[in-house]
């Protein structure tokens, strides 16, 4: 032990060195490594008589050595690397880990230019070293792999090497060689977790441009990197060892070293220091993209350079030789994964530097593109997750790009109901639930999008998507999908719809709380402080905000809702045109959407995206005066100056497909002869030559391409055709051979609206969107690995569409703070979410989907409440209030009481928004309160409220008998009985019919679903009247018109007359009492005609405990002292002077004059304009006595 800590001298590198090359030494063949052997011993020697300089040699690859010795002392490690012997490399592999873990090695490496010879011989061979490293992955033995990954990573991770170029790019390529060519499953998941992490530290340092962060690096979760590929790789505890493996060397790099100031690598900040020239040896820069490296420093030039690469992995497609080339496939599969970890830690940088930017849209984008037609499952998920990334981090940025991949990859998985791919739909809707999370990214969805004349409605396509999905395939219809599966994608469907709506409530609250504009004009105070806080993080940052520089702009909802009306408009035109083109038309020019010249119409016709170019062709044909105009119009819009006669029909029928019929056809082709003949006048000798030549290609067309046609036209056969056709002349036999294989070979495609869609809702949404040519190269049956060929044009067109969108105003990024916003977006969804909602619930007793359904209702009161929804708040409220089943309780589960909780929260938390809807509420209440006294065996309020003293007595008597149901329920109580056989909910008395008993299992349920109700407590009913006095004035209004209507319905109930509306009336208005006077007035308005109305009902009980009520509430209030030449006393007590005046009861008239004799003797002091009303009802009693 002794003897190996002397071994390589008294300096920090010998004291690593020494031991590993003792080891060398012993673990050589002596003959066959003889050279190798004599270089360890030179150096052993050598390293005995160096010791760690104090003036470090800066321009020395090992720490504490001088640029010669350093040189000497690491050649008998690249020399047991070149070896290839396993256990020479195995403690070489070691040493060089310690090296760069104590961060003893410093330097800028890169490939050596071959053709400028080796300018550095220290940083060449620390090369050697890496290379040497790279190439002992080949030698099979798991052991090394696992040494060489460790190696690279710590290099990369090292601040004290900077790996350039083409060197980063070799170390990964060697950790890609292990991954796709090793046998072990666990070294695998291994060389896959290094690439991640050295994606880590390069595009931390990308965004940082420093070396060193003064912090540690994230690490990357192996667990994560298995989620989508891989899994079988897992052998046990592979994950964790993988995880293990990781973090050791992270941990031995960030804790071990002597790197200080002194050591760290001095790196020239712009590339165009290095060489003169900026330029990279074998880098490949100057690519097709033209960029700049002027002014890049070297750390971002190689993060630049890595991830071009990994976008270019990412394009292979196997050859046609070897269509099934898995090892391919696993490489494009891992460059996705590492892709994928790149956008996640994609930074600021991304975002703001329009170079990085460019290259998110010209490689990412395009990998993006091509891959989308592949059926390899992994390909899809990962896919989804970049794009998830996309949207999340750079969507202003990338407007156009996403308005192209959303329906690409989410909706037309999404709208497909009947026959989808169950891994694919699932992975859709959790990126939807993920995205639906963050409230940003759905307004702004919806305000680029659905906003834009241009544009998808993405955000309405996604709402109808998900009701489509959550109501499952129509009845009658074939599905592929197993119960299970439908099952399951109805609760994910709503549990995304739900995620949406709060995320909208989130966003709404957000903004108010900010005091951003828009409050409703009946709101007077806030409520919304303690409801729904965001849910994502609160310290996010909108997109827009991260790069200022892109074109963006704020909007405000008015400018918005003009733009998306302009839209509806416009589509709603489109949509009619393909139906009766010229009834469209019309409706265009009438709304001025398109001016009323044909060349307006012909334009629009040649440049609208949705139009259906079987119609277009149609309507070109028609033989009406204004519809030929726009066809001439039409044809003369086009430029076929030099173009061959072929080439110029291919691109004339390029926007539209030529009717059925053959005058319009005539009519057609006599227009496009003479305007090809205007644009080459010695084309031909007239117009009637290209006439007949033009309707001969088209038979030729048809002839060559239909398989129908058994006997071909042959080359013959067409020229024969065509003889004489210039003006009695023939055409030259060579020139109509030439058109002749060119139609022949290359058939002229007509464009046609009817390509095969999954339905017609979705095949119309799609050509409304221009989005045809798309989904067909996605929807093209392709081997899991078969190359696009041919659609590498479709590519290259959509590319062009990008460029052409970028520089359009329509792209311009819209942000918006304004919650009006809302507004618009709830009308879009709220009858989907209603629909998604209501059905769920009804149909399913999973307490977890109906749980989502109440939620749903929830937080969709809260939107369309605060921003004064009328209609859509009042859907919502009537909805959740049928759900509670409180009218047929027999019946009642436990969602239906989840349904009663979620009536209370709305009753507390936006009291202040529901106006009207607070009728449906306060009823459900007084439906809790019936059913809680019922089960606790309590009269009911009928037997007191009786027209004699004598029937009160004997029903008293009656009811002290009722036992509590919840121990006994056989007794065929008629309230019971009444409730048990349920009603309607919009009944005013639940069970009017009480004819006839119900069995004793009936009684049974309804007592169990009684005790379901203990979960609704007193205090929750009495919390919601108690909360009035935190109403605004508008609400405390509304909540008392509501609750007297309530109260009215109990009180005439001509069966079960019931006093609970009415008391809380009486709190109402004492708990109310201290409002100022203005809006207790208009509270007393209609407090006063409700008594007055009660007061004079036929039934006596009610009518007198009406008058004890008002008795108490006017004892209360003069307890308030009046100024004087104030009239609000007399206002107070004029209840009881009209009921006085109109009553024909005695007892009434009698209890009325009690009750002012007990006000005037208790409280003299306080009566003021009250005396008014006392001397009436005096002079009123004394008229009539």
């Amino acid at each position: 032990m002794s003897a190996s800590q002397t071994l390589g001298g008294p300096s920090r590198t010998g004291r690593v060195l020494g031991p590993s090359l003792d080891k060398i030494i012993k673990n050589a063949a002596w003959r066959k490594h003889s050279h190798l052997v004599s270089a360890c011993k030179s150096t052993l020697d050598k390293l005995e008589s160096l010791s760690d300089s104090p003036n470090p040699d800066l321009a020395s690859p090992l720490l504490g050595l001088s640029s010669s010795d350093a040189d000497s002392v690491l050649q008998p490690l690249v020399l047991a690397l070149d070896s290839a012997y396993a256990k020479v490399v195995e403690p070489v592999l070691d040493c060089v880990f310690k090296l760069l873990s104590l961060n003893l090695v410093r330097a800028e490496i890169d490939r050596p230019d071959p053709n400028h010879g080796s300018s550095n011989n220290n940083t060449s061979v620390v090369y050697k070293i890496i290379d040497g490293v790279c190439k002992s992955s080949g030698l099979g033995e798991d052991a090394i792999e696992l040494g060489v990954l460790r190696v690279l990573l710590s290099a990369v991770r090292s601040r004290c090497l900077l790996i350039r170029g083409d060197c980063l790019v070799h170390i990964v390529r060697t950790c890609y060689n292990v991954y796709l060519g090793g046998l072990n499953g666990t070294n695998q998941i291994c060389a896959k977790s290094v690439l991640a992490q050295m994606m880590v530290i390069v595009f931390t340092r990308f965004e940082h441009d420093s070396m060193d962060l003064g912090a540690p690096f994230p690490r990357v979760s192996v667990a994560e990197l298995l989620e989508f590929t891989d899994k079988n790789l897992n052998e046990g505890s592979s994950i964790q060892f993988s995880q293990n493996f990781i973090n050791e060397i992270m941990d031995a790099s960030e804790s071990e070293g002597y790197a200080d100031k002194n050591n760290q690598l001095p790196i020239t900040t712009s590339l165009s220091e290095q060489n003169g020239n900026g330029q990279m040896h074998g880098s490949n820069k100057g690519d097709e993209m033209g960029e700049s490296t002027d002014g890049c420093s070297k750390i971002r030039e190689d993060g630049f350079l890595l991830f071009k690469n990994l976008c270019k992995l990412s394009m292979k497609f196997s050859s046609q030789e070897h269509p099934d080339d898995q090892i391919l496939l696993r490489g494009k599969v891992l460059s996705l994964e590492l892709l994928k970890v790149v956008m996640e830690y994609g930074g600021p940088l991304w975002r703001t530097n329009e170079r990085f930017l460019n290259a998110i849209k010209q490689y990412l984008c395009l990998s993006l593109l091509k891959n989308s037609a592949l059926s390899v499952m992994a390909i899809f998920q990962l896919q989804c997750s970049i794009f998830m990334s996309l949207l999340s981090k750079f969507r202003s940025g990338l407007k156009s790009e996403i308005g192209i991949f959303f329906p690409m990859l989410v909706l037309r998985v999404l709208e497909n109901v009947l026959q989808p791919s169950f891994l694919q739909k699932m992975t859709v809707l959790h990126l939807l639930e993920k995205m639906s999370q963050d409230p940003q990214i759905i307004i702004d969805i919806f305000v680029n999008y659905d906003c834009d004349v241009d544009a998808p409605n993405i955000f309405e396509r996604v709402v109808n998507g998900l009701l489509k999905t959550a109501l499952g395939p129509p009845s009658g219809s074939t599905t592929t999908l197993s119960p299970a599966q439908d099952i399951t994608f109805r609760h994910e469907s709503v549990k995304c719809l739900v995620s949406i709506i709060k995320s909208m409530g989130a966003w709404m609250d957000q903004q108010l709380r900010l005091g951003d504009s828009y409050l409703p004009k009946n709101s007077e105070s806030d409520t919304t402080e303690n409801h729904l806080t965001q849910n994502g993080e609160d310290g996010i940052v909108p997109d827009y905000e991260l790069h200022p520089e892109m074109s963006s702009e704020f909007s405000d909802a008015a400018t918005l809702e003009h733009r998306r009306a302009y839209k509806i408009e416009l589509q709603k035109g489109i949509s009619l045109f393909n139906r009766k083109p010229s009834k469209g038309i019309e409706f265009l020019i009438s709304t001025k959407k398109v001016a009323g010249s044909p060349e307006a119409v012909a334009s629009f016709l040649k440049n609208a995206s949705g139009l259906n170019e079987t119609i277009i062709g149609d309507y070109l044909g028609e033989r009406e005066e204004f519809s030929l105009k726009v066809m001439h119009a039409y044809v003369d819009s086009f430029n076929f100056k030099g173009m061959d006669f072929g080439e110029a029909i291919r691109f004339f029928l390029r926007g539209f497909r030529l009717p059925g019929e053959a005058q319009k056809i005539d009519r057609i082709m006599e227009k496009f002869a003479e305007r090809y003949c205007k644009c080459n006048p010695n084309s031909f000798t007239s117009a009637d030559t290209a006439y007949v030549l033009a309707y001969s290609v088209i038979m030729l067309n048809t002839d060559a391409h239909n398989n129908m046609v058994k006997d071909k036209m042959t080359k013959a056969d067409f020229v024969r055709n065509n003889r004489g056709i210039d003006d009695g002349k023939d055409l030259p036999e060579e020139y109509l051979g030439i058109l002749y294989d060119q139609i022949v070979k290359n058939e002229i495609k007509m464009s046609d609206g009817s390509s095969a869609p999954q339905s017609k809702q979705a095949n119309s949404f799609n050509r409304l969107l221009g989005f045809d040519g798309i989904f067909n190269l996605v929807t093209w049956k392709q081997t899991e690995e078969k190359a696009l060929g041919a659609n590498g044009l479709l590519i290259r067109h959509i590319q062009e569409q990008f460029k052409a969108k970028s520089g359009k105003s329509e792209s311009v990024y819209h942000a918006v703070t304004d919650v009006a916003i809302l507004r618009f977006m709830a009308e879009v969804c709220w009858g989907p979410m209603l629909a998604a909602f209501s059905v769920t619930l009804d149909q399913s007793d999973d307490r977890h989907a109906t749980s989502q359904c109440v939620q749903g209702f929830r937080h969709a009161v809260h939107v369309t409440a605060v921003m004064g929804l009328q209609t859509q708040r009042d859907a919502f409220v009537t909805s959740v209030a049928k759900f509670t089943n409180l009218h047929c309780a027999a019946d009642m589960k436990q969602k239906n009481v989840d349904a009663v909780k979620a009536i209370i929260s709305i009753a507390i938390e936006d009291g202040n928004y529901l106006q009207e809807a607070w009728e449906h509420i306060l009823t459900c209440l007084s439906r809790i309160e019936h059913l809680q006294l019922l089960g606790e065996g309590a009269p009911p309020d009928a037997s007191y409220l009786t027209a004699s003293n004598s029937e009160t007595e004997e029903k008293t008597a009656k009811a002290m008998g009722f036992p509590n149901l919840k121990k006994k329920g056989t007794l065929q109580n008629p309230a019971v009985v009444a409730v048990v056989r349920g009603g309607s909910y919009d009944s005013t008395t639940v069970g009017v019919s009480t004819s006839g008993l119900v069995t004793p299992e009936q009684i049974n349920n309804f007592i169990l679903n009684l005790n379901l109700l203990d979960q609704i407590g007193n205090f929750e009913l009495n919390h919601v009247f108690a909360h009035s006095q935190r109403l605004n004035s508008e609400a405390i209004v509304a909540f008392v018109k509501a609750l007297c209507k309530v109260s009215m319905s109990e009180l005439q109930s001509p069966t079960d007359p019931r006093v609970f509306s009415l008391t809380k009336l009486v709190e109402i208005a004492h708990y109310n009492m201290n409002r100022i006077r203005l809006v207790w007035s208009r509270m007393w308005n209609v407090l006063s005609d409700f008594f007055v109305s009660v007061g004079l009902s036929e039934n006596l009980s009610v009518a007198i405990f009406v008058m004890d009520s008002l008795r108490q509430l006017a004892m209360k209030f003069l307890e308030r002292e009046e100024l004087a030449n104030y009239n609000f006393q007399n206002e107070f007590l004029r209840p009881f002077v009209i009921v006085m005046q109109k009553s024909s009861s005695a007892e009434i008239r009698e209890l009325i004059v009690r009750c002012i004799s007990q006000m005037v003797l208790t409280r003299v002091n306080n009566v003021k304009s009250g005396w008014k009303s006392v001397l009436m009802l005096l002079q009123l009693m004394s008229g009539r006595i």
